[in-house]
This record gives structure tokens, C-alpha cells and sequence, in this order.
């Protein structure tokens, strides 16, 4: 059900399923086994959307900088996901998923200057590596760089799917070295793909009847509600 609705969401709104995936599963199982089930559905459903725009060539010649900062930072910060307390990374993955949710209610207007890309786009994907590898979760600060970059919707879309496919794949990497990566857990995130791609083309299909803006609010405050008790329970585990 937890990837269904993900799936919806990035049907929806073209973003959203690690998220969602981290933030639920996050709140019942320890961020590395949630991470680990995220790998298939996110990696998948990223290359789908990837590759269902046209300029796929265009866009990994543009962006292959950064996604060399996530291949790096992404198994640097496996370190506290997969930590024998599972407290810290839980914090860090709510305080991450808020920042996330606060930064999609004010949309702050942020804009690259011309030419800063060239050594921007490797530094924001470091750090998007090191939060990706940290908490399992690749929006931030990919998200808000990608946009502060002025892309068309259409690019912008293809830009997250080939970002986040990258993050995916360092993510598994970074769990693997730190043998967080169970068989078990590949084959369960593998039959999860079948319920994601479901959402997902459900999803596609309510874009037309839904009013985007209005579910993505929606979706945000809901986000911080369960960001709140994701930091609360791992305070009060610590306590």
C-alpha cells in the first residue's frame, strides 16, 4: 500500500516516491531496511521517467557532474543509515523530510547564475549524495537546485528521473559496502516495483482530474505531521 500511494503521488506530481516510501516505512521499520525495499520501485520508475522525454543524451551530458557528486557522497554517508542505533538516522531523515515539506509551501524563489552550474552542479550533488546516503531520501537539495536552474516542466521532469536513477544506484552501492543489503530485502523491493508502477499510472491518469497544486499542499502538511512523529519517536527512543 506504502508504494501504491507513492506511486500515485509521483504520478501526480512527477516527484514523491522516496519520500513517501522513507517517510512511512521510515516510521515502522529502521531507515536502512526501508531504504533497502525503496531501491527497484525509485530506481525504475525514475528511468521510466527519464526516458519518456525526448533529449535524454542532452540531459546526461548536462548533468553528469553532478550525478558524479552523488556516486561519491551517496556511500560516504551509508555511514549513519546503517549505524547500529538507528536513532540518529531517523532523526535526520525527519528533519529532512520537513525541510523538504517547508521548502514546497514557500517555494523560494532561487536562481543559478549564469555559469555557476559548472561547479554548483557537482556540489549539490555531493550533498544530495551525502543526505541520500544518510536518510535514504534524494530531494534535498536536488529538488531546489534543479528548479533554480529555470528548466522547462518537461526537462525539469527528465532532469529529477535521471538525478534521482543515479541517486538510486549509490544508495544500493553505499548499503551494499555496508552489508545493509540483504538478499530478501532486493527480492521484496523488486515485487514492490508491480504496486508502484500501478500508483504510478493511476496516478498519471488523476493528473487530468485532480488539481495538482491543491494535492501537493495537501501532501506537504501531511509530510510534516509524519516528519513530526518520526522526529519524536526517535528523540523519546533516545530518552
Amino acid at each position: 500500500m506504502t508504494f501504491f500511494f507513492a506511486g500515485i503521488v509521483k504520478g501526480i506530481l512527477g516527484i514523491g516516491m522516496p519520500v513517501i516510501t522513507m517517510g512511512v516505512l521510515g516510521a515502522i521499520l529502521s531507515p536502512a531496511e526501508a531504504a533497502s525495499l525503496l531501491l527497484v520501485p525509485s530506481f525504475a520508475t525514475n528511468v521510466w521517467q527519464f526516458l519518456s522525454h525526448r533529449g535524454a543524451g542532452r540531459a546526461l551530458a548536462r548533468f553528469w557532474p553532478m550525478m558524479a557528486g552523488i556516486l561519491i557522497g551517496a556511500p560516504l554517508g551509508t555511514g549513519l543509515i546503517t549505524g547500529q542505533d538507528a536513532r540518529p538516522a531517523a532523526a535526520a531523515l525527519g528533519v529532512v523530510l520537513m525541510v523538504y515539506a517547508f521548502l514546497g509551501l514557500t517555494h523560494p524563489r532561487l536562481r543559478v547564475p549564469v555559469g555557476a552550474e559548472r561547479w554548483a552542479g557537482p556540489l549539490a550533488g555531493l550533498g544530495a549524495g551525502l543526505l541520500a546516503g544518510a536518510t535514504g531520501v534524494f530531494a534535498i537539495p536536488t529538488i531546489p537546485y534543479i528548479a533554480a536552474l529555470g528548466l522547462e516542466q518537461d526537462a525539469l521532469i527528465q532532469a529529477l528521473g535521471l538525478i534521482f536513477s543515479a541517486a538510486s544506484l549509490a544508495l544500493g552501492a553505499g548499503l551494499a559496502f555496508h552489508d545493509a543489503l540483504p538478499a530478501t530485502s532486493l527480492g521484496i523491493s523488486a515485487i514492490a516495483l508491480v504496486p508502484a508502477l500501478a500508483g504510478m499510472k493511476l496516478g498519471t491518469r488523476l493528473r487530468r482530474k485532480v488539481h495538482p497544486d491543491r494535492f501537493r499542499i495537501l501532501f506537504l502538511c501531511g509530510l510534516i505531521v509524519l516528519s513530526v512523529f518520526i522526529i519524536w519517536h526517535a528523540v523519546s527512543g533516545a530518552a
